[in-house]
């Protein structure tokens, strides 16, 4: 699937693996390194639920946006679950519940809200900027630059950012596209992805952040990877609502 996606070969793709049966954390992992995507998804009934691990090439990850919505998008479509009804993960990060809007899917994830930081070693030198905001949220590093030209233009050096402490790092401005409020990119090679299409865990950060500076709950983000994506956000308390599109490209089986 391609996910936070407005037509195919956009977005982050993601695979989701539905299971009829336990399997055991090695073989998932064995089975994301083959697909070689930013995450694989495994979902797995549970009474009257869902249990839903995530994992990149290289590890098991607590939060992934884009392969939550894949997933849920699979359950409706290959109507596992009725359309309308509302979809429940049970995850590492708790509960998410996914539902159908009119035209999106929205996601219930918590905020990670990023608390002002020290740049741990070798952060800013990797990079190459001048951030005008460090922060670290419960999961990644967080910086804040002057200008959406800033961001895009960055070309971080990956092997010297690998050995940086944390899942990764979110960079971000405010949009000049009046169509967005705020662009950010989000690298992560310890994860084995140097440049992630499109990030929604990233964006339980970003709201928060851009909430505060520009005075509103409801925005618009826009991840400036070279595929791209949007994401739609909704702060209310401590929790972000996520909202975008899923699109199925194939489907296999596993042997």
């Amino acid at each position: 699937m391609d996910a936070f996606a407005q037509k195919p070969f956009e977005g982050n793709p993601a695979a989701v693996c539905l299971l009829n049966e336990e399997r055991p954390s090695a073989w998932m992992q064995s089975v994301a390194a083959e697909m070689n995507l930013a995450d694989t998804a495994f979902v797995r009934r549970v009474e009257d639920s869902f249990e839903l691990r995530w994992f990149t090439p290289a590890i098991e990850v607590e939060l992934c946006g884009h392969a939550t919505l894949a997933s849920a998008h699979v359950l409706w479509t290959e109507q596992l679950v009725a359309k309308g009804e509302p979809v429940r993960f049970h995850t590492k990060s708790g509960i998410l519940t996914c539902e159908q809007t009119a035209d999106s899917i929205q996601l219930d994830f918590p905020a990670t809200p990023a608390k002002p930081a020290d740049p741990p070693a070798g952060l800013i030198e990797a990079l190459g900027i001048r951030p005008s905001f460090v922060g670290q949220t419960k999961f990644d590093n967080f910086l804040l630059l002057d200008s959406e030209g800033a961001v895009r233009g960055l070309k971080p050096d990956f092997a010297a950012l690998a050995s940086v402490p944390g899942r990764g790092v979110i960079v971000t401005s405010r949009s000049s596209d009046l169509r967005f409020d705020f662009i950010s990119r989000f690298f992560a090679p310890l994860l084995g992805i140097n440049e992630d299409p499109v990030t929604g865990s990233a964006h339980c950060a970003l709201a928060p952040f851009w909430s505060e500076r520009l005075g509103k709950s409801v925005m618009t983000g826009f991840q400036a990877s070279p595929r791209g994506g949007v994401v739609n956000v909704r702060l209310a308390g401590d929790r972000v609502y996520l909202g975008g599109k899923a699109i199925t490209i194939l489907r296999g089986e596993l042997l």
